[in-house]
Formats: C-alpha cells, sequence, structure tokens
C-alpha cells in the first residue's frame, strides 16, 4: 500500500496499544507510529504508567473483571493505610511512647506477646481453614478486611483501658494474624482467576506495585494528619470509623466485581437452582451477583464433600440402600442432619459436579428454610430419587453450563481427600 509518505512494507503493534508502520521511500526504510503528534505524547504517558502498574500484555492478558476489582482494591488499601496510621499511633502511645514513667522493658514486652500470640493464631487458623480459603475466597477476603478493622479498633481504644491494654493488643494481633492468612491467601486465589496467559507472577508483582504507590500516598496523608489528631481521642476516632466505612464499601464493591468462571458449592447451587426452577443456566456474571460474599449462618443442611464410608453408611444395609439405584463413582447418604458425599477414586471433575448437585438438591429439600412441611420420605428414599432426578437432568444441564461459558474442567468444589473403593452385589 502506498501512502504519501511512502510504500508501507509492514505494521506492528504492542499488545493492543499503539501501531507503528514501516514505510519504504528513496530506499530506505521508515519506522513511523501510526497516529497524530498529540497522540503520540499522550501514548507514550499512558504507555509508561501501564508498564510500570499493569500486567504486561493489558488487557488481553488478564479477566474482563481485572481493573474494576483493581480500582476498588486500591481506595480499600488507601483507607486502610490511613486507619492503620491511627491504630499505630495508638498502640505506641499505649506502650508509653511519650511517658516518662514507662520502661522499655514493658513494652517490649508487651510487643513480644502480641507477636507470639498474632504467630499461634496464624498457624491455628490456617490449619482450620486452609482448605476453606480457595473454595470461597471472596467471603474469606472480605471476612479478613472486616477482621482487620476491628482489630485497628481495638488498637485505637486499648490506650484508653490501661490495666487491660496488653490482652487487648494481643487479642489484636491474633486478629491481624488471621487477616493475614485469610487476606494473603485470598489474593493469591484471585491472582489465579485473573491470570489468562498463566502470568500470575507478573500480575502479583504489579499489585504490589500499585499496592506500594498507594501506601506512599496513605503516608503522605498521615504526616498531615498526624498532628491534628494527636492528644484529640474524639476526633481520632471519628476519623477512623469514616475510613472504616469507605473501606468496608471498597471491599464489598471490590469482591463483588470478580467474575469467577469456575464452579464452587455456592454459585453451582445458584445456577442448578434456577436450572430445576425455569430450565436456564445463568451465565458467570449472572450467578456471580447472586454469590453471598458475607459468610453466613443461616438454617440449612451442610454439605461434607469427600467424607470416609462410615460417614454415609453405618451398615451393610445401607450400603445396600445408598448403591440401590446408583451407577456412579460416589455414594451418598443423610447422617447426623449433614449431606455426605463419598467419593470412589475414579471419579472424574464431571462426576465431582453431579455428585455436589445432588448433595444440593438433597440440602434444599431437608432444609427448613425450603420446606416448612416435614418431609413424608425417609432419607434413603430422597437419595434414591436424586439419583433419578439427575439421571434425566444433569447430562442436559452440564451442555447448558459449558454453553453458558462456565469452566467444567476444573473446579473450586470443597473436597477432602478420602476415596473409597466399594464392593457391589454383583462382585
Amino acid at each position: 500500500m502506498e501512502t504519501a509518505g511512502g510504500v508501507v512494507l509492514a505494521t506492528e503493534r504492542y499488545g493492543s496499544a499503539e501501531s507503528w508502520k514501516y514505510l519504504a521511500k528513496d530506499a530506505v526504510m521508515e519506522r513511523r507510529r501510526d497516529g497524530s503528534k498529540g497522540e503520540s505524547r499522550g501514548n507514550s504517558i499512558v504507555g509508561a504508567f501501564k508498564s510500570v502498574f499493569l500486567p504486561q500484555g493489558y488487557p488481553e492478558s488478564v479477566s474482563d473483571d481485572y481493573l474494576q476489582y483493581q480500582f476498588w482494591d486500591t481506595v480499600q488499601a488507601f483507607s486502610s493505610s490511613l486507619s492503620g496510621t491511627l491504630a499505630t499511633q495508638a498502640s505506641l502511645k499505649g506502650v508509653g511512647v511519650g511517658n516518662q514513667a514507662a520502661t522499655v522493658a514493658a513494652a517490649t514486652v508487651t510487643w513480644l506477646l502480641r507477636d507470639g500470640t498474632g504467630m499461634l493464631g496464624r498457624i491455628l487458623f490456617a490449619w482450620q481453614k486452609g482448605s476453606k480459603l480457595d473454595s470461597e475466597a471472596k467471603k474469606w477476603r472480605l471476612f479478613a478486611d472486616v477482621l482487620n478493622d476491628i482489630a485497628m479498633f481495638m488498637e485505637i481504644l486499648a490506650p484508653y483501658f490501661p490495666a487491660c491494654f496488653t490482652v487487648i493488643v494481643c487479642t489484636a494481633g491474633i486478629f491481624k494474624s488471621l487477616v493475614g492468612v485469610a487476606g494473603g491467601a485470598t489474593r493469591a486465589a484471585l491472582t489465579v482467576h485473573q491470570a489468562r496467559r498463566d502470568n500470575m507472577a507478573d500480575i502479583s508483582a504489579k499489585d504490589g506495585s500499585q499496592e506500594t504507590l498507594v501506601n506512599l500516598a496513605g503516608l503522605l496523608v498521615s504526616l498531615m494528619l498526624i498532628p491534628v489528631v494527636t492528644d484529640n481521642p474524639m476526633l481520632t476516632v471519628s476519623l477512623f470509623l469514616l475510613f472504616t466505612v469507605l473501606h468496608l464499601f471498597a471491599n464489598y464493591k471490590a469482591v463483588r466485581s470478580v467474575v469467577m468462571e469456575t464452579l464452587n458449592e455456592a454459585r453451582l447451587s445458584i445456577v442448578l437452582q434456577r436450572y430445576l426452577k425455569d430450565g436456564r443456566v445463568l451465565s458467570p456474571p449472572e450467578a456471580n451477583q447472586r454469590e453471598p460474599v458475607l459468610l453466613e449462618f443461616r438454617k440449612t443442611v451442610p454439605i461434607k464433600l469427600g467424607v470416609r464410608l462410615q460417614e454415609v453408611v453405618e451398615s451393610p444395609e445401607d450400603l445396600n440402600l445408598a448403591l440401590r439405584e446408583n451407577n456412579m463413582p460416589y455414594l451418598l447418604g443423610v447422617r447426623n442432619g449433614r449431606v455426605c458425599v463419598c467419593l470412589g477414586p475414579e471419579a472424574s471433575v464431571h462426576d465431582e459436579i453431579r455428585a455436589v448437585c445432588q448433595a444440593v438438591w438433597l440440602s434444599s429439600k431437608l432444609s427448613p428454610s425450603t420446606s416448612r412441611d416435614p418431609p413424608t420420605q425417609s432419607n434413603w428414599e430422597m437419595v434414591h430419587e436424586s439419583h433419578k432426578m439427575m439421571d434425566t437432568i444433569f447430562n442436559p444441564f452440564l451442555k447448558g453450563v459449558e454453553a453458558a461459558g462456565w469452566d467444567t474442567k476444573r473446579t473450586l468444589l470443597d473436597w477432602d481427600e478420602w476415596r473409597v473403593e466399594w464392593k457391589t452385589k454383583n462382585n
């Protein structure tokens, strides 16, 4: 193609950003930017910002929800930085900074006790809840930030209760250690979701750069804030509450903006219930908008996945009942007010999805919130009915799920590690 500047030999583009042309004129090849000079200056500034703070290949290299999530995450990090400044000032005051009667030894012991209890809390929390942080990343992400605000509020109030100061700061230290585990682990889970080119390290590094920039801005604001709030407890508490409201609002908006295409128990339950209601499969954005992001304490029949055989059956007769109408590599049962699923070692991902669909259906049937009248069928009769229903609906449901954009090659279902091989009547 020939232009006024010469013959266009080739064009090139860096990702989705600026493009360049190679022109041939008078036997010389020249490289020119495709655009006007005014645009090139703006493009150079934007390009520099992108290269410093955004992953390489943005926006193609990240998920569609990346920018919205990072915006709200930046807002919450800024407000949390300011709240943390107020809490740190109160903690230093409580251990005796500025008090001539305070000793270095007493302040050191208090600080060591706070750090030590926090370390123990970190280990215990990771042991008890580590496997839940992948499957329910949104809930635990929001939980971590709520707990962080509670811990900072305790640190602000601690100096006004000198008799209980050590107990209060140690409790706050435990809370902050839980925040460290839950926040860091769920951030890693969200990074895996955002990475579209297996670029988790790049996304994590750029997230660190964004956070550093926000903390630097928070530091500059804090330098102006500290002289104003010193020796003014009412203003300190008022500003802390203001920053906390902003922090929680931004966190809620951040986790609400995340659209995960993998199925966890909550999203699968939402999609299945809608399909059973009107035959329509919700897309990932629709289901994610309906997914609860707060830890729930409502009365529902819990589901346990990947349990031992004795949690499903307790006698050979029960095993025969569990195998009736069932040709799948898993067993379901209802015991002690819970729906339990026992998985075979040969079960595929689709088998796991089907098993959880059955468990969700059984849980909804048994839950008092959805069924006012007590069930007329026995537990085993309902299990057999669920097998028949899944034989009818599961294949069309699975095809609809895949067509709607869900990733069925892997799941975030919270399976435990027990796998059982059982004998049928035939063998």
